[in-house]
């Protein structure tokens, strides 16, 4: 493997076109196979478990967009059917904490050219071997000079030109993840991913998230983010985190342990951009740790939303209308906010029947999240047969909210992975700006 990221356009053109060329090779080849007397349900399970081999392997491998994509893809796997998830899901949890790394030779390079030929003096060690891969960048674990164990995430060379060459030609193949996911309309996803593509670039912004968040969460009893050291643009040195991730106990924890990350993940995510001004947009398991005292621990800030003032208060109210069955203050809010555009004829309780299960969640003290629970979500709103799937594309989403909603999706998707049951209504009163009423206070 090169040193690099594979930037040439049609290197990488050809690796992400293999991706629908596999798929239909390997239906054309499934249909040999049941000439030959293997069952369907033989063939097929055969079939996603190669697919989903070559995913990972394509994505991982070319890093950048493509991998970014699977990352964000790899939240939404909770709402997949059970019988097509299990070959997938593997995969894309990989890609949560995965990736082919670097070599040393490109580590020392991009150490070089963020701090200088004499920054082995800042360091007392230096591991080369990495101790995580993502998306546009790599982590190592390494000793401060003042001895304090710390994090190194160091940027992939040409990732720039790698996020901006994918992002546009995975575009012209959403449909492929559209097999994965027939309710995940993946096209806004790109371009919203496309528009946050230079913030994350830029290693600086991210360092300032970080110091942010570390800022706002330092000595609390139930969140840790580690402190940033120091930061370049394509570097960012911060307190090394120990910690059980977020994958681990998807994997294998107790209900006790899924229930308590659950609750805290909620907490931030309805806490954060009250106390921070910041919301943490980049929702995937890898991104958690739950620390031997039980905190919540909070990495990787490349991906964040600035919300001065916390989320937008019409979102809260709009959501506490939907919760009290308010069908006509719904709507009418809905068609206020942009929600539905002029000319576009809805009745209130078709509006209702949409979001009304939706924010079920929001109902009762406690919820129990469950992939069971996400698969009906999904199922009910993208069976085109049905009515909510019809009322779902007369309805619009404000650009100003598309973030918010990935987020809240990708987080609420998490949740269902972990199987936990969260106090997720109180922190919505007590957090969300225009959900509680006076006497809720």
């Amino acid at each position: 493997m090169s040193d690099d990221i594979p930037q040439r356009r049609v290197a990488r053109t050809a690796r992400l076109a293999s991706l629908p060329l596999g798929v239909a090779g390997r239906a054309t080849m499934g249909f040999g196979r049941r000439m030959t007397g293997r069952s369907a349900d033989e063939v097929t399970a055969d079939l996603q478990a190669k697919t989903a081999e070559q995913l990972f392997t394509v994505l991982g491998e070319l890093k950048g967009g493509a991998m970014k994509l699977g990352q964000a893809l790899s939240v939404f796997e909770a709402a997949l059917p059970e019988e097509s998830a299990a070959p997938y899901r593997e995969a894309l949890t990989k890609l949560q904490e995965a990736a082919p790394p670097m070599p040393a030779s490109t580590v020392r390079k991009v150490l070089d050219e963020q701090f200088g030929r004499r920054w082995p003096e800042r360091f007392r060690e230096f591991d080369d071997v990495p101790a995580a891969a993502a998306s546009i960048g790599q982590v190592h674990r390494a000793v401060w000079s003042d001895g304090r164990e710390v994090a190194v995430k160091l940027q992939y060379p040409g990732a720039g030109a790698a996020l901006m060459a994918d992002l546009t030609q995975l575009s012209r193949l959403a449909w492929v993840f559209a097999r994965m996911s027939p309710g995940l309309d993946v096209k806004p996803l790109l371009a919203e991913l496309r528009e946050r593509v230079l913030e994350e670039l830029d290693y600086t912004l991210e360092a300032d998230a970080q110091r942010a968040f570390a800022t706002t969460f330092a000595d609390d009893p139930k969140i840790a983010v580690p402190r940033v050291v120091a930061s370049a643009p394509k570097a960012v040195v911060s307190e090394w985190m120990e910690g059980r991730p977020l994958s681990a106990i998807i994997a294998g924890g107790t209900q006790d342990e899924r229930d308590h990350a659950g609750s805290l993940l909620a907490l931030l995510h309805f806490s954060a951009p009250t106390r921070a001004g910041l919301l943490h947009a980049d929702p995937h398991p890898g991104n958690f740790r739950l620390l031997a005292d039980g905190r919540l621990g909070v990495v990787d800030f490349g991906a964040v939303a600035r919300l001065p003032g916390g989320v937008p208060e019409p979102l809260g109210r709009l959501t506490r209308l939907a919760v009290d069955g308010d069908a006509d203050g719904l709507l009418a809010l809905m068609r206020d906010l942009g929600f539905v555009r002029d000319g576009i004829r809805v009745t209130a309780d078709e509006v209702m029947r949409y979001l009304g299960p939706a924010v079920d969640p929001l109902r009762t003290p406690t919820f129990r999240f469950s992939r069971e629970w996400m698969r009906g979500q999904a199922a009910r709103i993208g069976d085109p047969r049905r009515e909510e799937a019809r009322v779902g594309r007369m309805l619009n989403l404000p650009p100003s909210y598309l973030l918010i909603h990935r987020v809240t999706l990708g987080s609420i998707g998490v949740l269902c992975q972990l199987g936990a049951t969260a106090p997720y209504r109180q922190y919505a009163l007590e957090w969300s700006p225009g959900f509680a009423y006076e006497d809720e206070k």
